[in-house]
């Protein structure tokens, strides 16, 4: 179902205007003519900061913005060890674009927000809700006067999808588990959500990363998911297997192997196709394209997840 674009990766610590360890993990987002890329960049004390990268068709003539486009903020105590794995979404309401991410503090990962409308300057929230949490979005819009938030705290050691509810996106709550992990299968360990959201007349379509736990350490693969689209909390469809997976040699080999682990995606209307940009072992970025109709058709083909629970 995903096709690996040919020119991987499209983007290596090789590619960067100064000298860094490794560049991952970016969210994706379409502004103006261009697609822009959030880049993770880890520098060579190993804290990360964001950096934009930006391509008129997303493959190719990649952008670098010469110096960090976000990094962290002395005035932000949660921000003390870097910035991380960012998703973007715009905010119609708010004409403005919506960046979550990890800040990683003494007290361990958390989940920040940061607003900006050219990417050039930000309004930072400050962080969400407590530690230990990852792998955030917002959606686009809200749900019966809220906002929502998929992310994922580690609770009791325990590492599920979870959605919450704002009115202001500031107070948060409602919290309930989205996407639990599934003893046994591939997804046993840990899941977190991969890209941001992707609206779609049949549902919000998820991709999202599942972790297996072996013997020569963790696997990081990608299953899908579709959620109501007017009640987001409720899943109708949730993949068995994982539809991509570690199998080149970039993806098998970096500072963290066999790890495919995306954090942006869009559509390609002109293509009818789903771009996913994702890290490839901790490393470097790379996109897998797949064809819309030939997705969706298998998402509607995957188990009702209320149906296993009767």
């Amino acid at each position: 179902m995903f096709r690996r674009y040919e020119g991987n990766p499209l983007l290596t610590p090789m590619h960067w205007p100064h000298l860094v360890n490794a560049v991952f993990n970016p969210g994706a987002i379409e502004f103006g003519d261009e697609t822009l890329l959030l880049v993770r960049v880890e520098d060579m004390r190993g804290f990360s900061h964001l950096t934009v990268a930006r391509s008129k068709d997303g493959k190719t003539n990649w952008e670098i913005d010469p110096r960090p486009t976000l990094e962290p903020d002395e005035n932000y105590q949660e921000e003390r060890w870097g910035l991380e794995d960012p998703r973007i979404v715009w905010i119609e309401e708010r004409q403005e674009y919506a960046i979550t991410y990890v800040s990683f503090s003494r007290g361990g990962p958390v989940i920040s927000l940061a607003m900006t409308k050219d990417f050039q300057t930000f309004v930072r929230i400050g962080s969400l809700l407590p530690p230990e949490d990852k792998d955030a979005s917002l959606f686009p819009r809200r749900f019966k006067g809220r906002f929502a938030l998929i992310h994922r705290p580690v609770i009791r050691g325990e590492a599920h999808i979870w959605i919450s509810f704002s009115p202001d996106l500031k107070h948060w709550g409602d919290h309930r588990v989205l996407i639990p992990t599934r003893p046994g299968q591939w997804d046993s360990h840990r899941v977190g959500l991969g890209a941001q959201p992707i609206e779609t007349p049949e549902g919000w379509l998820i991709t999202y990363h599942g972790v297996r736990q072996t013997a020569s350490g963790s696997l990081y693969r990608v299953g899908l998911a579709l959620l109501d689209l007017d009640e987001p909390w409720r899943v109708i469809r949730r993949s068995d297997e994982w539809v991509f997976g570690p199998k080149k040699n970039y993806e098998r080999v970096g500072d963290v192997p066999a790890v495919t682990f995306p954090c942006g995606a869009l559509i390609d209307r002109e293509r009818n196709e789903l771009r996913l940009y994702y890290g490839a072992a901790d490393t470097a970025v790379c996109l897998a394209t797949a064809d819309m109709d030939v997705l969706m058709e298998y998402v509607r083909s995957c188990p009702d997840p209320n149906r296993e629970l009767v």
